[in-house]
């Protein structure tokens, strides 16, 4: 069955977009919020991502660590409270829409991360 690209999903805010300028923290975080999404997802999947993710997330900690500027602990986000709303409403295209931003992310931190960011 194929979907409509007329059909619109709401509620799929919090998931990050892309970002122009990323800092070590801001990408870290950006991986936390993704992490969080991919591990609400029943989908098996993603569990690898979501392991693929958190190895990202340490080597970012060890890049900040080396450039004296050790990262904040991401907290559990607000926004992902109404996540269990959505995935009910549209599962699919929450899973959809994450793993394509998440893509768009990952290539923005690459190309960041060629710049040599700051904190």
């Amino acid at each position: 069955q194929s979907v409509s690209s007329k059909q619109r999903v709401t509620g799929l805010d919090f998931i990050p977009g892309l970002h122009p300028l990323l800092s070590l923290s801001k990408m870290d975080q950006t991986l936390a919020i993704y992490q969080q999404i991919l591990t609400s997802l029943p989908s098996r999947n993603v569990v690898q991502i979501s392991n693929d993710l958190e190895n990202l997330r340490d080597l970012l900690h060890l890049l900040a660590a080396s450039k004296s500027c050790p990262l904040p602990q991401v907290r559990a986000l607000e926004s992902l409270e109404s996540l269990g709303v959505v995935l009910e409403a549209s599962l699919y295209s929450t899973e959809v829409v994450a793993l394509s931003r998440l893509q768009g992310s990952l290539q923005d931190m690459l190309r960041q991360l060629d710049l040599s960011p700051g904190c």
